[in-house]
């Protein structure tokens, strides 16, 4: 294959649009050497992510890009309106959760320009119930056949004020089972500002020996080594040890190792 044909492929993964079939391709030329994986944004990432932890603060100001993303639904669904699909849950979840946001959202911004004492506990409370709902979405996308809707579900983590369990259970669910290593890579970014949680470390490093992947197995490594977890050193080396591993990405994770050591 042609440098020119490479550099497209990279770019296309850079920006989350490879195809199955590109991504087979891709995972083929990393094993076998001919493509150094510095070229790779997406795995430079993790280290900029690790150094800026930080939770949202609760804002009073709507979300632009919610209104604009609920517009496009209700032109979607004037398109391809059905009898049969509105009494579809697949199809009804995302809608009714879009609705019920919009809703407690209005009646939170109510709240909050009304004078009250308890205006902060009403809004807090409410706030729960919205986060509660992006987590039905959330669950519902992660059903889908399309990455790019699993690539929404994933996204959607960014904009809750805190996650539950079950939230971040699904997370590691995907970073271990999806098909799609794009979706695979953003559900490891998502669950990175909870790194601090025991239980998502451990889960972590038990992920790391389930990576096929080269991108999955060398962004996890380098996550282990900006965090310093060092109990995940054995599953590295398990890697490192494997006859399928490509040398650049046995070199990748031997870096990441010594940082560790």
């Amino acid at each position: 294959m042609k440098d020119a044909n490479i550099q497209h492929l990279i770019d296309k993964f850079n920006a989350g649009q490879l195809t199955t079939a590109e991504q087979d391709e891709l995972e083929q030329l990393i094993e076998s050497g001919r493509i150094d994986l510095d070229r790779f944004e997406k795995l430079s990432d993790v280290d900029a992510k690790v150094q800026r932890i930080e939770f949202p603060e609760p804002t009073s100001e709507l979300d632009d890009r919610f209104y604009q993303m609920l517009a496009l639904q209700k032109k979607q669904t004037a398109r391809s309106f059905s009898w049969a699909n509105l009494f579809s849950w697949p199809e009804l979840a995302p809608k009714l959760a879009f609705a019920s946001v919009a809703l407690v959202m209005g009646i939170a911004i109510g709240y909050l320009v009304k004078p009250s004492s308890s205006a902060s506990t009403e809004y807090q409370a409410l706030t729960v119930q919205v986060t509660q709902l992006r987590e039905m979405m959330m669950f519902s996308l992660l059903e889908k056949e399309s990455a790019t809707d699993r690539l929404k579900a994933v996204g959607l983590t960014q904009k809750m004020e805190t996650v539950s369990t079950k939230v971040t259970s699904a997370l590691i669910q995907t970073l271990n089972n999806d098909e799609n290593v794009n979706v695979r890579l953003a559900a490891l970014d998502a669950l990175i500002p909870y790194v601090k949680d025991v239980s998502v470390r451990t889960e972590l490093i038990r992920s790391v020996s389930r990576q096929d992947s080269p991108l999955v197995q060398v962004a996890l490594a380098e996550l282990m080594a900006e965090i310093q977890e060092k109990k995940s050193i054995k599953e590295l080396q398990k890697i490192i040890q494997s006859e399928r591993t490509p040398a650049d990405v046995k070199n990748r994770i031997q870096k990441s190792i010594k940082a560790l050591s």
